[in-house]
């Protein structure tokens, strides 16, 4: 990866940053598949002021994708699995690499469909079983910080 590379991938991680936090949603549309099913390319979306607003370029940046110009999307190749979560996991995974603090009730990581049902959010502070205060419940796993969609 050259210097020049490096600078567009830091720049768009920092402008995905401002814009998604945990719990935001990110919608994807499937514009092209090939015809061996092996290719795809799929278009990014956030949603602010009630209008979608494209995130594609700064998303294939981010996350080392290749940006489709003819199809105005994130190229992805492979099969067998969803797609769309996959690009959306894959830059969760990017933004928050060392995971994320809880947002209450209505958290996607995955430690709470795994038993965890402590909703503690980020910043209150709570006791464990020794009586010490936790100032949060932290989330190692950065892949599911962010929600998925298909329009």
């Amino acid at each position: 990866m050259t210097k020049a590379q490096k600078i567009e991938r830091d720049s768009a991680r920092e402008d995905l940053l401002k814009k998604l936090k945990p719990g935001n949603t990110v919608w994807t549309n499937l514009v092209h598949v090939s015809r061996s099913g092996m290719y795809r390319v799929i278009d990014c979306f956030i949603i602010r002021d009630n209008s979608p607003r494209r995130i594609s370029w700064l998303v294939a940046k981010a996350i080392g994708f290749r940006y489709d110009r003819r199809h105005e999307g994130v190229a992805v190749s492979g099969c067998g699995m969803d797609m769309g979560f996959h690009l959306v996991y894959s830059l969760s995974r990017v933004l928050f690499p060392t995971g994320h603090g809880c947002i209450g009730k209505h958290c996607p990581s995955n430690d709470h469909f795994n038993g965890d049902r402590d909703y503690t959010i980020d910043g209150f502070a709570r006791k464990d079983s020794n009586g010490d205060e936790t100032v949060m419940h932290w989330h190692r796993e950065g892949g599911y910080a962010l929600c998925h969609r298909w329009i």
